[in-house]
């Protein structure tokens, strides 16, 4: 069971694959660090995440090379690629890095895939426990569907448990701040065996709290089983909803029922996910030149209304665009003070209508303030009319325009264009005659 609460708050930040995939460099992590640091951290996002196969020299788009030739240590554990990350050398591992990202007074977080990788186990190379190799903890029947990096553990081997604390210990002596563990919560991949590596959720929470280090558990991917939600509340941190989130204008419309389903679960230091933030400019080594280095897909109505959703529900927050091309609209999306106070300190979190053409979700802000989102899931404009619970004549504060507009008897009225949305505060609320 988790100890500790490492994430009082969502986790905000940025997170490399939706603009590098699996091939991002030292140059450009620390180049989009930056302008974090400036821009962006006086608003709260401080995580700056490295994602998958940063272990991988030969890594050069959003693809997997199959079987691909790993760098590892003597104990069987992965490293990084030097020629990637060339402050790495010497075994200093990412030490250098994490050191820049804490002298700007960020955090840093790094990726991985769940268990020991394959070629350790086809070399049958040594662990940190003497006498014990990586053939002999593998469960070679543990894959991962779309990645052939690993095995997983085996929970039941000697030296499992004791391969897993060396490294979280290496990664704690690197002073990472935030782990995401790959192919280890979903449902969708392994439908005949869902949650099937539980027990190594359990192992890498032991290992986690046996650093003595606050690293932030993030669960990937989705959909994690809503069955498993008090499992994933005393082992993680974070964990997503669905699987990989990108810009389509489905993927956004069916998160407002996954938020609906989750959102007992948010708060107390535990975060469902609803995964990374597709704006900006995506996707800039993709091997498809119809998808490489382009803009969102997401109309603007549909990227505010994303941000909303995130915030309303209490998403953690990482932003996948690519940050040195940051536009003014991305960023104003980004610094919306009043919107990321809502997904930092609201309460109260909950639906209040949800149906196939429209979502209301409503919460209390940190002054206990009631905070409403209207959102209008249609591919098309509408009226709607909505009754909100509030007494006799309230006066609502646009978060976006600050524009108000006086309410009577709760009634609400908008006219709302395709997926577009809007969020209020209830700046005053006269209170109800007895």
């Amino acid at each position: 069971m988790k100890k500790y609460v490492f994430a009082p708050a969502p986790p905000m930040g940025f997170n490399t694959w939706d603009c590098y995939g699996a091939a991002v460099n030292e140059t450009q992590f620390l180049a989009m660090a930056e302008v974090q640091r400036d821009r962006l951290l006086p608003y709260g996002w401080e995580y700056a995440v490295i994602d998958i196969q940063w272990y991988e020299p030969c890594a050069h788009s959003a693809a997997y090379n199959p079987f691909a030739d790993l760098c590892m240590d003597g104990c069987s554990r992965l490293v990084p690629a030097e020629n990637r990350f060339p402050s790495a050398a010497g075994g200093k591992g990412f030490g250098p890095i994490a050191e820049k990202i804490h002298s700007m007074g960020m955090k840093f977080g790094i990726h991985m895939l769940r268990g020991i990788p394959r070629q350790a186990v086809h070399l049958n190379t040594p662990t940190v426990t003497p006498g014990v190799t990586a053939r002999m903890i593998a469960h070679p029947y543990s894959l991962c569907p779309w990645n052939t990096d690993m095995y997983g553990v085996d929970p039941d081997a000697p030296g499992a448990q004791a391969y897993y604390d060396s490294v979280f210990e290496m990664y704690a002596g690197w002073g990472v701040d935030f782990v995401k563990v790959d192919d280890i919560a979903n449902t969708e991949f392994k439908p005949a065996e869902p949650y099937s590596a539980r027990r190594e959720i359990e192992m890498i929470r032991r290992a986690i709290d046996r650093t003595g280090r606050k690293i932030v558990l993030s669960l990937s991917p989705g959909p994690a089983p809503l069955a498993e939600a008090q499992h994933l509340r005393d082992h993680a941190d974070m964990w997503r909803m669905s699987g990989d989130f990108w810009d389509r204008t489905d993927a956004l419309n069916r998160m407002f029922d996954l938020c609906a389903a989750w959102y007992p679960y948010v708060g107390d230091g535990c975060w469902p996910d609803c995964d990374m933030l597709p704006l900006g400019v995506l996707q800039l080594n993709d091997r498809d030149p119809a998808y490489r280095r382009r803009q969102s897909r997401f109309t603007k109505n549909e990227q505010v209304t994303l941000m909303n959703l995130w915030c309303l529900f209490r998403s953690p927050l990482m932003m996948g665009g690519e940050l040195t091309l940051l536009d003014e609209f991305t960023y104003l999306l980004l610094t919306n003070r009043d919107l990321l106070a809502i997904d930092q300190a609201s309460s109260g979190n909950r639906p209040l209508q949800i149906n196939p053409d429209l979502a209301v979700f409503t919460c209390l802000d940190a002054d206990r303030r009631p905070v409403f989102g209207v959102f209008n899931r249609r591919r098309e404009a509408a009226d709607i009319t909505v009754v909100l619970p509030l007494a006799d004549t309230a006066v609502l504060e646009d978060i976006w325009t600050k524009e108000r507009r006086a309410v009577a008897g709760g009634i609400l009225t908008l006219r709302l264009g395709a997926f577009e949305s809007r969020v209020f505060t209830a700046v005053s609320e006269p209170v109800e005659k007895e």
